[in-house]
């Protein structure tokens, strides 16, 4: 296991292919799915497609989602960490995009805003110059208020295949 990060109660590191009940349970809660405008995926096949497009982008851009691993259990409990995209809301024409996503039983125990802390870290001494936002569908207060914990506020919206969604920028390194 290649460690990205680690923090007092997770390790991050990059997602494998060993990682995919985990994704299943994530990605076919529709709990965990309902600010994202996704259907639940089924299968480990469906699970195992997520792990190789996450990994490809590892090979493409050098940044993807990571893996948590809670230390205490050694349980997969979600991902964290960047995406690389182009074009974004406001003109932005490449950024790292932060995003984190945990399995339901771990909400609200403050893995997101640690693990996003974390990252911001890691991206200020090891990443690129680009610039780092992050989105969030409009009435996920949660995730919105992560964000607001870690230094990003809100500065436009914009609509992603019809669904009203916060954009946000980061205030200060």
């Amino acid at each position: 296991m290649k460690e990205i990060i680690e923090t007092d109660r997770v390790i991050i590191r990059p997602l494998e292919e060993g990682d995919v009940e985990g994704i299943l349970a994530l990605d076919g809660d529709i709990r965990v799915l309902e600010f994202l405008g996704k259907k639940p995926i089924g299968t480990k096949e469906e699970a195992l497609g997520v792990i190789r497009f996450i990994r490809q982008q590892y090979e493409d851009f050098g940044i993807g989602r990571w893996a948590v691993i809670e230390k205490e259990t050694n349980t997969f409990i979600g991902w964290t960490g960047f995406k690389y995209l182009k074009d974004g809301p406001s003109g932005v024409a490449e950024y790292l995009d932060l995003g984190y996503r945990f399995i339901y039983e771990a909400w609200g125990k403050g893995y997101a805003t640690e693990t996003a802390k974390a990252c911001l870290v890691y991206a200020d001494k090891h990443l690129t110059t680009l610039p780092i936002h992050a989105s969030s569908e409009v009435g996920n207060d949660g995730s919105r208020h992560v964000l607001e914990k870690v230094g990003f506020k809100v500065v436009d919206t914009f609509l992603d295949e019809g669904v009203p969604n916060f954009w946000y920028i980061r205030l200060k390194k």
